[in-house]
């Protein structure tokens, strides 16, 4: 998130102190458009796999105005809709999140962003497997941050990736972004995953390193879910015997514009 500090006056002196005058209020920040391109070693979602453990592209835009509106878009190579299916016939290869909200301040030490999200899956045909309805998925949400740390809910208002009625699933995630400075950050991260009336809640915890290197972003983190420990292991037709909720190592790269 950025936080935005606005100075609201200032005085001028003239001559030997012989008057002092108010300065105007400083210009309000301008809007901002920005594009984003990246590969990581496997695409992770909430501590599970979705690309097969396979690497994955990904990139998005943003647009944020400078009233604390925003709208975005991002994208990402996929394999779980397909390997859900053990014909081999269910189709979906891309996730497209479309999403838009605001940001603001409560005070100076807390701020907020509220948006809907869409999760967009091109094409899929899900709702023809089995035991699943149609992966587009539909979330509102809602952040807090004082400092450092953020904590987020988000909450489904229809079925939540596939699972049937699975209306008002919710994930809570808590984070911190330590900045050691020079464009070193860490950020370790804990989240819970309600699946309603389904099987399938879990916990979620990582701890990333990042390095901005003049927009280009390099990235590792260590994860890992209790899924395995509380619902069994998570196993897909199509990805064979790869255990998809374990823990991984994810290295990425991003260019930012």
């Amino acid at each position: 998130m950025k936080f935005q500090k606005f100075v609201l006056a200032s005085l001028l002196a003239t001559g030997c102190v012989t008057a002092v005058q108010a300065a105007d209020p400083a210009p309000a920040p301008e809007s901002t458009l920005s594009f984003n391109l990246g590969v990581v070693s496997e695409y992770r979602y909430r501590g599970i796999a979705q690309s097969a453990k396979m690497p994955a592209l990904q990139g998005g835009f943003d647009y944020a105005d400078k009233s604390g509106a925003y709208i975005g878009s991002w994208a990402s190579s996929i394999t779980w809709i397909k390997d859900s299916d053990p014909k081999g016939a269910a189709k979906g290869p891309i996730e497209i999140d479309i999403y838009g909200g605001y940001k603001g301040a409560l005070s100076d030490d807390v701020a907020y962003d509220v948006g809907v999200l869409q999760y967009w899956y091109s094409g899929n045909n899900l709702s023809t497997v089995k035991g699943f309805v149609d992966a587009n998925t539909f979330e509102v949400y809602g952040a807090l941050s004082m400092g450092a740390f953020t904590a987020k809910l988000s909450n489904s208002t229809g079925n939540l990736f596939g699972y049937v009625n699975s209306k008002n699933s919710r994930y809570l995630d808590v984070s911190y972004t330590l900045d050691l400075g020079d464009g070193l950050t860490i950020v370790p991260h804990l989240g819970n995953q309600y699946v309603a009336n389904n099987a399938g809640s879990y916990t979620d915890y990582a701890i990333s390193v990042n390095k901005d290197m003049e927009g280009t972003v390099l990235s590792a983190t260590l994860l890992g879910t209790d899924y395995k420990t509380r619902n069994g292991s998570y196993f897909l037709p199509g990805s064979g015997t790869k255990e998809l909720s374990g823990s991984a190592l994810v290295l990425g790269v991003k260019k930012n514009f």
